[in-house]
């Protein structure tokens, strides 16, 4: 028998876990990617992309292609997709699962300031001009427009299009993981005295996070939103072993 899976993904652990369900024989993985990144990283099960147009198109989905399980892979600022998973699992039935990667905490020599958006974030800088890294993507940059008064270094996977309406600011496109010895370079290199950072968690982008504590550089962290409160685990093996129990054992898995 074969135990058709839906991974709502868009991080790094998902594409790890699409790979891994992916070696058991009896599971048939797809991989549901939100299609705002335009070149994704290969994935290597199929992979659907585009939205399902909200929690009622998710519902009809997963009836349409029997889907057995939901996991909500997505990522942690993706309140809008993880609500509508939620919703979506319990209008059909479908049991579901989420990962959820832990969050950052602050530790000693840590200059954090916490606010609840990105907006809120980029009152936060304050009036007087700074020299601001924002490493939160491209979907809200815009919202530092109403502070033009800052020196901007903004990073994101994808272009920023159309570019901020700020008289200063300089764009890289990379892709993580970004080592802490690459990251103080970054910063002492542009002078940066501000981040503002989303709390994503992981390891692959906490660089920043060490360089600006070994810099003594302040960061305006965004805190997460609320998730639904679903069965979770916070790495791709305690998941896989969740799956693993929900549907039983087997006795022939893939190399």
């Amino acid at each position: 028998m074969t135990h058709r899976i839906l991974i709502l993904g868009g991080t790094t652990e998902a594409r790890q876990l699409a790979g891994k369900l992916a070696r058991r024989a009896d599971f048939s993985v797809t991989l549901s990617l939100a299609g705002r990144t335009e070149s994704p990283v290969a994935q290597g099960v199929p992979v659907r992309t585009g939205g399902f147009g909200g929690a009622e198109g998710l519902a009809a989905y997963l009836g349409q292609e029997r889907i057995q399980l939901l996991i909500d892979a997505t990522h942690p600022y993706a309140a809008r997709i993880s609500a509508n998973a939620a919703e979506a699992a319990s209008q059909t039935g479908v049991p579901i699962l989420a990962l959820r990667r832990p969050g950052w905490e602050p530790v000693a020599g840590d200059r954090w300031t916490l606010v609840d958006s990105v907006a809120e974030a980029a009152q936060a800088l304050g009036a007087a001009p700074r020299r601001v890294f924002l490493a939160i993507g491209r979907q809200e940059a815009s919202a530092f427009e109403v502070a033009p008064q800052h020196r901007y270094l903004i990073r994101s996977v994808d272009p920023i299009e159309p570019k901020l309406a700020v008289p200063d600011a300089t764009y890289i496109l990379s892709r993580g993981p970004f080592p802490e010895a690459n990251e103080r370079v970054l910063l002492e290199t542009h002078g940066i005295d501000a981040i503002v950072s989303k709390n994503s968690g992981g390891e692959a982008t906490y660089g920043k996070i060490a360089a600006a504590r070994a810099l003594g550089i302040e960061v305006i962290m965004v805190r997460r939103p609320p998730l639904p409160d679903v069965p979770s685990a916070e790495t791709v093996d305690q998941l896989a072993e969740m799956v693993d129990h929900f549907f039983g054992p087997v006795a022939e898995r893939g190399v």
